[in-house]
């Protein structure tokens, strides 16, 4: 475990499931919450390799904050496969202030903790981080 400025834990449970979709590709996204009651940062949901974005976007809760990697697929202009890895910071206009504030408040240690993300995205609604969005932040 380790601990944050903000006194926010990471559950090794996050990272172990973060390097699996890095280096095994066993998971197509991952979304995380914050556990308040323990101060901790703990797995919300894991995509299987088959789900597509909107699956995940679709996980995504209406009014609560969550933190999500998103292991993007796509090909570039010169008709080479790639991939990117998304952060998504998911922080709905409906969520509770304090729980914008604690989310934006361990984001940056948090993301620290997963090495590899190449991609970062803030999104207050699903228009801002739609395929199109995320397509556009790929190339």
């Amino acid at each position: 475990m380790s601990n944050s400025a903000s006194g926010m834990a990471v559950c090794d449970e996050c990272k172990l499931k973060f390097l699996d979709l890095k280096a095994k590709r066993s998971f197509r996204f991952i979304v995380f919450k914050i556990n308040e009651k323990v101060q901790q940062v703990v797995v919300d949901r894991v995509g299987l390799p088959d789900e597509s974005y909107d699956d995940f976007s679709a996980c995504l809760p209406a009014d609560e904050c969550r933190y999500a990697v998103f292991d993007f697929d796509f090909v570039t202009d010169e008709n080479c496969q790639k991939s990117k890895i998304f952060f998504i910071s998911w922080s709905p206009d409906t969520s509770r202030v304090r729980s914008k504030m604690l989310y934006a408040s361990s984001k940056d240690r948090f993301k620290r903790e997963l090495d590899g993300i190449q991609v970062e995205l803030q999104a207050t609604d699903p228009s801002e981080m739609s395929m199109d969005i995320v397509k556009s932040r790929a190339l």
